[in-house]
């Protein structure tokens, strides 16, 4: 299985990463808490104390148009917080 997994760069994020080490990241759907830990080890070379994972909900969506109203859903994602050891931080924007 391929597992996929983003950075989510926001105000609420960055605060979390200053005061708690802890850094989210949009993850697989089908990904588990042992997968994410494994692969965040792997990719940015820290070591992970614990991971929390959250389901977000899909967002419903509507717009008018021509024919008339359009009505959909955003696809629900799963969220990751990683929580990484003391003195260790992740760098998103070192490759730039």
């Amino acid at each position: 299985m391929d597992i996929t997994i983003k950075p989510i760069i926001t105000e609420r994020a960055t605060k979390l990463s200053e005061k708690h080490n802890c850094y989210t990241f949009r993850v697989s759907p089908q990904a588990d808490k042992f997968q994410i830990k494994a692969l965040v080890e792997q990719l940015y070379g820290v070591k992970v104390e614990s991971v929390n994972t959250a389901v977000v909900r899909g967002k419903n969506k509507s717009r008018w148009t021509k024919s008339g109203l359009l009505r959909g859903k955003t696809d629900r994602w799963k969220k990751a917080y990683v929580t990484v050891a003391d003195g260790q931080t992740i760098e998103f924007f070192s490759n730039i």
